[in-house]
């Protein structure tokens, strides 16, 4: 059993628990806050895994602050979850979508919730930069282009949902990996960014927001590239959830395929969201004044730029994820280069090594400020399709 402890890098030590199928113990979970325990959103992401999976075991002390849990083994399936309104979708959809890639059956996942928000990844960043790049990394896409069928990814926003309230509602759709990954991640051409492609929201409140925000966007962005679309999408009545929001999500696209990802979102509750989830939350904060439409736009804009200025092949929100692939895949060489790595990913390699004993060997580049990773995969296998 692998002990850890604090409340940091949750998910991710139950993403690597169910995959490696090695039992953890967390303790001193929020031993030293006002509230101390495990949050509503933990418990309710236990419930999910609870629900993809058969033969878990969990169990958790009087208050909270110690959890042991033993994996069972993926089934997948069709899901129903109501995420609460403590943290977005984006946050369940992390672990869900890993762990079905190598479920027993494919994934159809029905989710409610916050479907966008200023805390974690939006729905759109998903249904356009992370599941063609899981797609990609999974090798589901060469199934597919062969006639295979596997690359069956999808997710359909049926209502968005801001907070603090949500009401939003998803598809989720992940095929399954039948054995191994069939090649190994090769990500080291960064490429020049060609286009740019986008999308702003607005929920019960007036439609012209969105086009501010794309107004804000472009007036930064057609500075220096032509090639600039950004979609509006405007939600009313049920199908603009319970609480009034709006937010864009832009994504840059380079010669070489590789897709960078920023967005930003605005709710009445943003700030109260941020406070509930970060001990270390400075109410000064609490003061901050809303945000117009036309600045929103150009935050996202001004944060899609220095990501594409930061280097690499994907963006630091999907750098966890990338090297995650990379040591789950074949038991050979893979290599990515990456840009400057935020502390989520650094914490994804001693995790990786504490389960897998997959270590990567870092060479940094001075010229372009990025690094080169590389691995020897562990040849992961789908141990719940064999128990079929």
């Amino acid at each position: 059993m692998l002990r850890f402890k604090g409340s940091e890098h949750f998910r991710q030590r139950l993403i690597l628990s169910n995959l490696s199928g090695k039992p953890i113990r967390i303790d001193d979970i929020r031993t030293s806050d006002e509230n101390p325990g495990l949050r509503d959103y933990e418990a309710s992401l236990l419930r999910l895994l609870e629900k993809i999976t058969n033969g878990c075991v969990i169990e958790i002390n009087e208050t909270g602050t110690s959890l042991r849990y033993k994996p069972g083994f993926i089934h997948g399936g069709t899901v129903d979850h109501d995420c609460g309104a403590s943290r977005a979708i984006g946050y369940f959809l992390e672990p869900l979508s890993l762990l079905s890639l190598w479920g027993r059956k494919p994934l159809t996942a029905t989710l409610i919730g916050i479907t966008n928000d200023a805390t974690d990844p939006t729905v759109d960043t998903w249904r356009t930069v992370t599941l063609p790049l899981l797609k990609a990394l999974s090798g589901l896409d060469k199934d597919e282009a062969s006639g295979g069928g596997g690359g069956d990814f999808e997710l359909r926003i049926v209502r968005r949902g801001a907070p603090p309230n949500g009401g939003g509602q998803i598809i989720l759709r992940i095929p399954i990996i039948k054995q191994t990954i069939s090649s190994p991640v090769n990500l080291i051409d960064e490429g020049m960014v060609k286009r740019i492609r986008g999308i702003a929201y607005s929920t019960k409140v007036s439609p012209q927001a969105s086009n501010r925000m794309v107004d804000g966007a472009r007036g930064v962005l057609n500075a220096l590239l032509a090639d600039v679309f950004i979609f509006t999408d405007h939600m009313s009545g049920k199908e603009g959830g319970l609480s009034p929001g709006y937010g864009i999500t832009l994504v840059a696209e380079t010669t070489t395929g590789r897709m960078l990802a920023a967005e930003a979102s605005m709710a009445s509750s943003s700030n109260n969201h941020r406070r509930n989830n970060n001990s270390n939350y400075n109410n000064e904060e609490e003061e901050e004044e809303e945000v117009v439409p036309e600045d929103l736009g150009r935050r996202a804009a001004h944060s899609l730029l220095e990501e594409v200025s930061r280097g690499g092949v994907v963006d630091g929100s999907h750098q966890g994820l990338v090297l995650l692939m990379a040591a789950l895949g074949p038991d050979e060489m893979s290599e990515v280069r990456l840009g400057p790595l935020t502390p989520y990913a650094v914490r994804t390699m001693r995790h990786i090594k504490d389960f897998f004993n997959v270590q990567f060997s870092v060479r940094p580049e001075r010229e372009s400020g990025t690094v080169f990773l590389s691995c020897i995969g562990a040849g992961y296998k789908n141990v719940s399709k064999k128990l079929a």
